[in-house]
């Protein structure tokens, strides 16, 4: 095998290393020649493998062959080394990361050669081909991670390359402002993966395993055993780890709360959009969840969490794109939409139908999102659906492959879509978890089946205001309306086939189909060594078949209620609901349920102002005025004063001679205020003199009145006096009397006195 893996991200690295650094001076021809080759080229090495190898090593273990490892893992350094923790800089190719790889590298590679034509006429041509290579190598890095630190760098790369391919177009401030908001939404999520990989180490560390957090280590026995763990709240430690894995996996894949970064990724050019939703990014949290399926599987309650905010996100984005006008943000919400549905598959259990509408979900929404490019590309650069209409003979390949996606992603008979969905629909119905109660599969089950009438609906929707009716542009743009070039209606005529037929490879377990060739279960059993068995649970054919009846009358509902109210363009009927009866909806779908505000409100402006305040006090009080001003400042004043002062006058000398013997007696002279203090020895009192700096001790007179009648009763040169607290009164007076200066300090202090009453008097009155 070689270095066979090594190859499948480091081609488009190197590829990015060119663009990056000199592809301004190669041409264009060169530029995307590279960019799109390199992938290329990563596509047939992972294809190689597949076909190869690994279908070799499946072989085997579908004949039973246990002994041998139905995987590929190759090493390329040793990262890190500390006593026994060691990370390995390791790939490793299974059934599970060699769909993810083929889906990323073959979706990825049409979006490169889609690009050329859609990004012709761009002057930073380079750097975007660059960037998309560079985005390539992040996920594939991702995937292929034989461990979870190796994941993390993927992780993060994907994370920076949405950031430099959203804000693209910087120049414009509000596409800058979308490219920032994924980036910081994102490391919020980034955050908590952190903390659920800490946990996985804390709870494998003393397994005597090899402390790397390989995945084959964190699905072995013990591993979960371990899982199992009691943790905080008497929940065990998978129930930790999960949610906070999957905080990090709502992050990528745009999941309540964190998924408002999605809809404002659309800054980006159309290709990149393409890229992050079809074949980059956004399934990274799935892949993730299937990945530690072992660990979500020991805990029902992570598998709970999230099942339900991946029903609830697919019901509130399909709300939400019932009413938007930009093209590309509907698809941005059916996105965010369709990722529930994954994740409510992942939540169930339902490992491989997450992984094969992950599949499914690539071709359409790849073909959608490139279909939109061109219907823009058409419009010159408009994407607003209002202005569109009548397009379906004016681009007629486009015309044709978009309505192919609407079928496949409205879940029509027969396409793709229509598989994969089902089969999320079908394991939420049969899902019986421990400690779940038993309504729970049907009320997810009934969450999506009302959120798949809604994407039929917006989809087509969508379709009947850009492709029906009468064209509603002006007459400028109608002039310009054409048919795109063949470098970008070609990807669109290979994604329209794979939306139709890939499905089949998804076929449901039904006994009436079980003479079938095997490749049209083939993506269960592919999946099924890679992930944990025996969670989901299974429906009779009579179930399969109502369900499969119910999903196709979703779907063809959702078409119709579009096609009666959009039908020939935006309708009387449509806008007199959506001012009347529907005004309320209406209105919270167009404003996105005020999310962003809720968020603006409640999280961005109270950090602006924290922050501008610190600015001000910190960052310019302090640091700027004070320490570094203000520094400058005194150096500078006390450089002028003793310039003023050394510069050959014998008067100013003088001067300071005078002025510097003043301070100098002053300091000299200067005392605190004289007391005296008193504490208790055995049954004496003693009284202890304190004549503060300045008074010099030595040659001092203490002169003590005791009984408080105005008169000394004792005179010494010693500052300490022992008493016999029966012969003192209450208030005690001592004289400071200086020969040196000739003054006299007098105190008068109240004595508690600590000695006990009635004690016998044994000592001399008098000083010591």
């Amino acid at each position: 095998m070689g270095n066979s893996l090594l190859w499948i991200p480091l081609l488009p690295l190197l590829g990015a290393l060119i663009n990056l650094t000199i592809g301004k001076r190669l041409g264009r021809t060169a530029v995307h020649f590279i960019a799109i080759a390199v992938v290329a080229a990563s596509f047939f090495v992972v294809l190689s493998q597949v076909l190869g190898p690994l279908r070799d090593a499946f072989a085997a273990h579908l004949a039973g062959d246990t002994q041998g490892v139905l995987e590929l893992k190759e090493v390329v350094y040793t990262w890190m080394e500390i006593g026994r923790f060691k990370i390995e800089l390791a790939l490793r190719l299974d059934t599970l990361s060699a769909v993810m790889t083929l889906i990323i590298t073959f979706v990825g590679t049409l979006i490169h050669i889609y690009s050329t034509g859609y990004m012709a006429h761009e002057p930073r041509y380079a750097a975007y081909f660059g960037y998309l290579n560079l985005f390539m190598a992040s996920m594939l890095i991702l995937v292929l991670g034989a461990n979870v630190p190796v994941m993390f760098i993927g992780w993060e790369g994907v994370g920076l390359c949405s950031f430099l391919l959203i804000g693209f177009w910087f120049e414009n401030e509000s596409y800058a402002n979308a490219g920032r908001k994924a980036f910081v939404v994102n490391r919020i999520g980034d955050f908590a993966f952190l903390l659920g990989m800490f946990l996985l180490y804390l709870a494998t560390k003393d397994l005597g395993l090899a402390q790397s957090l390989d995945f084959a280590d964190l699905r072995s026995a013990g591993a979960v055993t371990a899982y199992q763990q009691t943790w905080w709240g008497g929940e065990n430690l998978a129930t930790a780890a999960g949610i906070l894995l999957f905080i990090g996996a709502c992050g990528k894949s745009a999941q309540i709360p964190l998924y408002v970064w999605l809809p404002d990724a659309m800054a980006g050019p159309t290709p990149v959009s393409a890229l992050i939703h079809a074949a980059t990014m956004v399934t990274a949290g799935i892949y993730m969840i299937c990945r530690l399926s072992w660990l979500f599987a020991a805990s029902p309650v992570a598998l709970m969490v999230v099942s339900t905010i991946g029903m609830a996100t697919a019901l509130a984005a399909a709300f939400m794109a019932f009413a938007q006008t930009d093209l590309k943000k509907v698809l941005a919400y059916s996105t965010v939409s369709q990722l529930g549905f994954m994740f409510v598959a992942a939540g169930t259990g339902n490992w491989v139908a997450a992984i094969f509408h992950v599949g499914t979900h690539a071709f359409f929404k790849a073909g959608l999102f490139l279909g939109a490019g061109s219907v823009m590309h058409a419009m010159s650069g408009s994407g607003d659906i209002m202005t569109m209409g009548g397009l379906r003979k004016r681009l007629p390949i486009t015309h044709l492959c978009f309505v192919i996606y609407c079928l496949a992603i409205a879940g029509f008979p027969l396409t793709s879509g229509f598989f994969s969905k089902d089969e999320i629909l079908a394991g939420a119905w049969a899902a019986h978890l421990e400690g779940w109660p038993a309504w729970y599969g049907k009320m997810l089950w009934g969450g999506l089946t009302l959120a798949a009438l809604g994407t039929a609906f917006y989809m087509w929707r969508l379709y009947f205001l850009v492709f029906a009716g009468k064209c509603r542009a002006d007459e400028e743009t109608k002039a310009h309306i054409h048919e795109s070039p063949a470098s970008m209606t070609g990807p669109l005529l290979v994604l329209a086939a794979l939306s139709l037929f890939a499905g089949f490879i998804g076929l449901p377990h039904l006994h009436a189909l079980e003479d079938i060739p095997g490749i049209f279960h083939g993506i269960s059993s592919w999946l099924d060594p890679a992930v944990k068995a025996g969670v989901v649970g299974h429906n009779s054919d009579g179930t399969t078949y109502a369900l499969l009846a119910i999903a196709s009358g979703v779907g063809l509902l959702g078409i119709f209620l579009a096609w009666r109210m959009y039908g020939k363009g935006p309708s009387p009927a449509a806008e007199k609901f959506a001012n009347g009866a529907g005004a309320r909806a209406y209105d919270l779908s167009k404003n996105k349920l005020y999310v962003d505000e809720f968020y603006e409100a409640t999280i961005v402006r109270p950090f602006r102002a924290l922050a501008r305040g610190t600015f001000e006090i910190v960052d310019r009080f302090v640091i700027d005025l004070v320490a570094v001003t203000g520094v400058g400042v005194i150096a500078k004043g006390a450089g002028a004063g003793v310039r003023w002062l050394q510069n050959g006058q014998v008067q100013r000398y003088l001067l300071a001679v005078v002025v510097g013997g003043a301070a100098m007696f002053f300091i000299a002279t200067r005392h605190d205020r004289p007391t005296f203090s008193y504490h208790a020895e055995g049954e004496f009192l003693v009284l202890q003199a304190e004549p503060g700096n300045g008074l010099a001790e030595v040659g001092n007179v203490y002169r003590w009145d005791t009984n408080s009648d105005g008169v000394v009763d004792v005179e010494s040169p010693s500052p300490r006096l022992v008493v016999r607290p029966g012969d003192v009164s209450a208030d005690i007076t001592m004289w400071i009397v200086a020969p040196s200066t000739g003054s006299t300090h007098k105190v008068t202090r109240t004595v508690r006195q600590p000695a006990a009453e009635g004690a016998k008097p044994v000592g001399m009155l008098g000083g010591e």
